[in-house]
C-alpha cells in the first residue's frame, strides 16, 4: 500500500513540476535552439526523464534547479545529434561532388555542356524555376543556406562566414559544392528530361 501512495505522490509532485516550470523550461529550450517543436521535445523529454529518475532527485537542489540541469544535457545531446547528422551530410555530399571530376581534377564531360549555354531564359520558365527550388531544398543545410544566403539574399561573404560559423576558406569550399550538387541536380531532373 505504501508504494501505491508512493506512486500517487510522485505523480502528484511531477504534475506539479509540470505546471509550474514547463513555461521556464520552454523558454529557455527556444533560447538555445530558436525552434518551437525542438524546445516542445526537449521540454517533453526533460519531464520523462525526472519521472524516469524521481527517485534519484534528492533535493539537495531545487526542483528547478534540477530539471533546467537535465534540459541543459538534453540540448547539449541535441546539438551533438545535429553536428553528427550534418557531417554524415557533409562527407557523403563531399564524396558525391568528388565523382564530377577526373584523375587531373578536370570536370568530366556529360554532354550536357551544350545544353546550358543554349538556355538564357530559364529563370523566366516556372517549371525550371520549381525543379531549381527541390534541388536547393535537397542540398546539405549548410550548403543550401550558403547559396541562397549568397545568390537570392546577396549577402557577404564575411556575413554569411558569422551566421553559418564557418570559415571563409571553409565557405568557399561549401559555396563550390552546393553549386556542384545544385548543377548536377538540375542536369538530371531539367536538361536529361527536357533533352
Amino acid at each position: 500500500m505504501k508504494k501505491k501512495t508512493s506512486s500517487l505522490s510522485k505523480q502528484k509532485v511531477i504534475s506539479e513540476w509540470v505546471h509550474s516550470f514547463s513555461d521556464y523550461l520552454y523558454s529557455w529550450a527556444y533560447h538555445k535552439t530558436s525552434s518551437n517543436e525542438t524546445a516542445e521535445d526537449l521540454v517533453q523529454e526533460v519531464f520523462m526523464a525526472a519521472v524516469k529518475n524521481y527517485e534519484k532527485f534528492e533535493g539537495r537542489s531545487s526542483p528547478k534547479t534540477w530539471l533546467l540541469k537535465i534540459l541543459n544535457n538534453k540540448i547539449i545531446d541535441h546539438y551533438r545529434k545535429s553536428s553528427k547528422n550534418q557531417k554524415n551530410q557533409d562527407d557523403t555530399a563531399s564524396q558525391f561532388t568528388d565523382s564530377f571530376f577526373n584523375g587531373a581534377d578536370n570536370w568530366k564531360a556529360n554532354g550536357l555542356e551544350e545544353a546550358w549555354t543554349k538556355e538564357s531564359h530559364l529563370l523566366d520558365d516556372p517549371a525550371f524555376n520549381s525543379v531549381m527550388e527541390i534541388c536547393i531544398e535537397d542540398l546539405p543545410t549548410k550548403w543550401r543556406l550558403a547559396i541562397l544566403s549568397k545568390y537570392l539574399l546577396q549577402k557577404e561573404s564575411v556575413e554569411i562566414c558569422q551566421e553559418l560559423e564557418i570559415t571563409e576558406s571553409n565557405y568557399w569550399q561549401v559555396l563550390h559544392r552546393g553549386k556542384l550538387l545544385l548543377k548536377k541536380c538540375l542536369e538530371v531532373n531539367w536538361f536529361v528530361k527536357n533533352n
